[in-house]
Formats: structure tokens, sequence, C-alpha cells
């Protein structure tokens, strides 16, 4: 149960993407040739009117196939086209897949959010013999800030120190209506093997009005969208193994995992953990899909930008190749993701 539930989640994060494309593309036009969840060979399929909507057999990626969508196509008239419509046009159909990804994780996050609140940034309890507790900084202490850095949520806090773990740091925080300020330094950890700076928090939430569930599920979204780009910079940097990226093995273990501990709570909040973790990672989708890399969204946006500041295409026999050149690094990084997650469940 939980596999099929962790498939879903895919298939949503794919539907939810390929919508954007699919709604962009018939508001300017452009005939859909077909919609497609899944890869491989079709396993149920419907032909519409104009377009064909297919499930494929392998539960990953999908496809919105658009008429001349990379070159002309006899087949079908210009009218709808792509390539034959404005560059303006084009590039709103491509930029609305990633887009539709932030829009789904804000609606998911107003809903978590309208259900249980957010995790205060409060301190539970303080561990004796670490930097807080000789600072002064009690149970039942809200953190504001961390060297000018605004704390909203306690995952705010996780994230900072995980970026700067040795850094000293100004830490800002009320208690009874009253800010203070101290300033520490993270205390190596033998036993976790991390700098720590001894804040316990048990995951309190405090439930919102409807204009705090608004602020906070945006709130929500800019946070998964800067901590995707962070694990970038740190994979890239080199602080992170590129033994630690997860594939879509990886991701369906993980959530059904998370499945698994959540059903003793009830149905309840297996759809809340699975809804979080729909947030994260359709807000991951999105930024991974604008990054300009060829055969990726970003990549077609790239070309498509400079075809709008210079008034004229790019060749497009050339263009074909780069993303195919995208397309096969691609495939060989997803073939090492996937391998690796293998080795993990060995």
């Amino acid at each position: 149960m939980s596999i099929v539930l962790s498939f879903l989640v895919f298939s949503l994060l794919i539907i939810s993407h390929e919508l954007g494309h699919f709604l962009l593309a018939k508001f300017n036009g452009v005939e859909v040739i077909e919609f497609s969840v899944g890869m491989g060979p079709r396993i149920l399929s419907h032909q519409g009117k104009e377009t064909r909507y297919s499930l494929k057999l392998v539960p990953f990626g999908g496809s919105c196939m658009m008429a001349g969508e990379f070159d002309e196509d006899p087949d079908h008239p210009q009218e709808g086209s792509f390539i034959h419509k404005s560059v303006w046009a084009r590039i709103s159909i491509v930029a609305a897949g990633p887009l539709f990804n932030f829009l789904f994780a804000l609606l998911l996050s107003f809903v978590v959010i309208a259900s249980i609140g957010i995790d205060k940034p409060v301190v539970s309890e303080v561990t004796k013999g670490y930097p807080v507790a000789e600072a002064g900084i009690q149970k039942g202490d809200k953190i504001t800030k961390i060297n000018e850095k605004h704390i909203v949520t306690y995952k705010d806090i996780s994230l900072y120190l995980t970026l700067h773990p040795q850094e000293t740091m100004e830490v800002v925080y009320e208690r009874d209506g009253v800010e203070r300020a101290v300033v520490i330094t993270p205390k190596y950890d033998e036993q976790t093997k991390s700098y720590r700076i001894g804040i316990i928090n048990y995951g309190e939430r405090e439930k919102q009005s409807p204009i705090g569930v608004i602020r906070y599920g945006f709130h929500e979204v800019k946070f998964w969208i800067s901590y995707t780009f962070t694990s970038l910079k740190m994979l890239v940097g080199g602080q992170v193994s590129m033994n630690e990226v997860s594939g879509p093995v990886g991701l369906v273990s993980t959530m059904s995992a998370v499945v698994e501990d959540s059903k003793t709570s009830g149905i309840f909040y297996v759809f809340l953990n699975l809804s979080n973790f729909f947030i994260l990672l359709s807000a991951n989708l999105g930024v991974m899909n604008l990054l300009p890399f060829p055969a990726l969204d970003g990549g077609r946006l790239f070309f498509l930008i400079i075809e709008a500041l210079r008034g004229k295409p790019i060749d497009r026999e050339k263009e074909a190749y780069i993303h195919m050149a995208g397309m096969v690094l691609l495939m060989a990084f997803m073939v090492f993701v996937l391998y690796n997650d293998v080795i993990k469940l060995w």
C-alpha cells in the first residue's frame, strides 16, 4: 500500500508539471498530440478529439507532446504548431511546467498549514553544557533572528545551522514579549559528529488565521526553493557527496517509510506527511527544471530568451543537437543515481 501511495505522489508531481505545459499550449492555440504520464509503452490510452491521453508502463516522467515542438510537422497545420507561435507564447508554454509545480506546492502548503498550523521556532528544551543553555536561553523562548536572518519556522533554524555549522552567531529571542540577544558558537558533538547549539524542539504547532495560512504558505514554498538551491550549491562545492543524492527508487523507499511511520496515527497523518513530502518534491522539481541545462525546460527557456533578445531563432538543428546531448547526459546521471539507490537498499 505504501509503495502504491508513493507512486501516486510521483504521478501527481508529473501531472501537475505537464498540466502547466498542456493548459498554456491550449491557451495559445497549440495542438497537443499526446499528454502522457510515465515512460515506455502505453498501458492505458484514450484518443480525444485532438489529444491522446496515456498512462505508460514506467511510473517516472511524463510528456506533453505538441505539434511542431522542435521542427516543422507536415502532418499538422501551421496555426496549431508550437514553432509558429510568437516567442513569448512559447516562453509561457515552456515556463508553465515549473511554475505549476510551484503553484501546486503552494496550494498544498495552504491545506497543510490550515490543518495543523506551522512549526513554531520555539525552544522545547535546552541541552545542558551547550551554548544556548550557557547563554541563558530557556524553554519557551521564541527564536526570531540568527545573524540578522529572520526566523519564521523551526526549519529556518535547522537550515541555518546546517549551512553555518562553526560560525559564531548572534541569536535574538523573545521572552514574555521582550527581545533579547546573545552571541554563541556551536559546539561539536562527538556522538552525532556535528556542531550543535543545544536547542531541542518537539514539533509544537501553531494554528493560523486565513491570512496567516497564506503568509506561511508562501514562506513554506520559498523555504523549499531556497533549500533546493542551497543543496545544489553544496553538491557543486563538494560539501555533499554524489552518493547522498536520491533518485526515484530512493525517494519511493523514503516515502514508503514515511507512510509506514504515519499509519499508526491514522490516515489523516499519512495524508499530511505525504503532502509535506509532495511540497518538498514539487518545489524541487520546479527549481531543477528551470536550470539552464539542455533538454530541461530551463535550457529551452534559455534559447527562447536569446531568440527574444536577438529577434530571430537560433538554428533549430543545432539547438536540437544540444538538447540531445543534454538528454544523454541526464540519462547517464539518472542511471548513476538509480545505481546508487539500489546499492543503498542492499
